[in-house]
């Protein structure tokens, strides 16, 4: 039997009512629909090339997919400056090592 999204509704709904009954703190009703949209952030910041996260989400357009779906924040962008200042020191120390690469030229063909 295929399964439609209502049946995972009735799922979340379950588990967030047992949950509700059991702790003070509430948390809110989650539906698939937040499941999407937390899968397309997840995968974003993991690096996904955004065109194959559009194919995978469906849309037909990548605004939808980059700016309705995925949320990032001060955090993520912070990440991503850390990381690209390391990126950039590597290729400086690389480039000041000016080390010579092998060619094909200093392998003898047997």
């Amino acid at each position: 039997m295929p399964e439609v999204a209502m049946h995972w509704q009735h799922r979340f709904n379950n588990m967030v009512n047992r949950y509700n009954d059991i702790y003070r703190i509430q948390i809110p009703n989650i539906t698939t629909h937040v499941c999407r949209h937390t899968y397309c952030s997840n995968m974003a910041k993991a690096g996904m090339n955004p065109k194959t996260l559009q194919y995978l989400m469906g849309h037909s357009d990548i605004g939808v997919t980059m700016n309705t779906y995925t949320h990032l924040g001060l955090e993520d962008a912070k990440d991503e400056m850390i990381r690209m200042e390391e990126f950039q020191k590597a290729r400086a120390e690389i480039e000041q090592k000016n080390e010579k690469t092998m060619s094909q030229k200093m392998f003898k063909v047997i």
